[in-house]
């Protein structure tokens, strides 16, 4: 699924030319809007949150080193940083002024497509929930295999980990959210 295909190019080359920024914007934009819809329950906050990843691609297209990983892995962590970025501006605003603000308007047709977006990823979202009890470095590492399909070195270079290390705290990880699920749900939340 995630392997180099010839056809995406040189991912340096969207920092400067439009028709390849084009290309690689619809071929990756619906994994990235279902990457942001598992994280967030607002249509207005994943709709921002997915044009914002694509302005962090473009600005970090010149960074991108293959050697290092696969174009999905590298796409799927600055999509992670860009979510952990809000949550940090978000929990900011909130402690200085107690609500969000500055949402922009969203069409009817696209406040329908994000809800119907948010409500098929609400199975995801409890599991998400149940990874809630992982360390944040475990629980971003199952996220990027189990839920983004990633490969676990995919995963590991993602992370700044080693494919041996994260086989192995993957391993244990998912032997903790089966038992986690196997709860019944009014213990989740």
């Amino acid at each position: 699924m995630h392997d180099p295909d010839p056809a995406e190019g040189d991912v340096s080359r969207i920092a400067v030319d439009p028709v390849a920024f084009e290309a690689f914007y619809r071929r990756h934009v619906a994994e990235v809007g279902r990457f942001v819809a598992r994280r967030v329950d607002d249509p207005h906050l994943a709709a921002d949150l997915t044009a914002d990843v694509f302005l962090a691609v473009i600005e970090s297209a010149g960074g991108y080193r293959p050697d290092r990983g696969s174009q999905i892995g590298w796409l799927f962590g600055v999509a992670r940083n860009v979510v952990a970025d809000e949550r940090r501006r978000a929990a900011r605003r909130l402690r200085v002024t107690g609500r969000m603000a500055g949402r922009r308007d969203l069409d009817a047709d696209d406040l329908a497509r994000i809800e119907e977006r948010i409500d098929a990823e609400s199975a995801a979202r409890r599991t998400h929930r149940a990874l809630s009890e992982l360390p944040e470095e475990t629980r971003a590492l199952v996220e990027l295999v189990a839920v983004d399909g990633l490969t676990v070195a995919e995963a590991a270079t993602v992370l700044g980990l080693s494919p041996v290390a994260a086989r192995v705290r993957l391993h244990r990880a998912r032997r903790l959210v089966r038992a986690v699920l196997a709860r019944p749900a009014t213990t989740l939340a």
